[in-house]
């Protein structure tokens, strides 16, 4: 399971009302939410947060939170 997943199962939020309220579909939310290999775009990552009403920045760190930058 992703991060994407993880947190909205922590949330208790439904997949499929997720996809009805987006636009995307099942089977891509399924993609996103347990396969690593997925890539959530930005336009993707914006609109879920919408749909469960959270701010998308909040969404953004809880997914990529803990990336760092390179040190020298």
């Amino acid at each position: 399971m992703t991060k994407l997943g993880e947190y909205l199962a922590l949330k208790s939020v439904n997949k499929s009302e997720v996809a009805r309220k987006t636009g995307l579909s099942r089977a891509r939310l399924n993609e996103l939410t347990l396969h690593e290999r997925s890539h959530l775009r930005a336009e993707e990552l914006f609109l879920i947060a919408l749909a469960i009403d959270v701010a998308p920045a909040d969404l953004l760190v809880v997914l990529y939170g803990s990336l760092k930058l390179k040190t020298k």
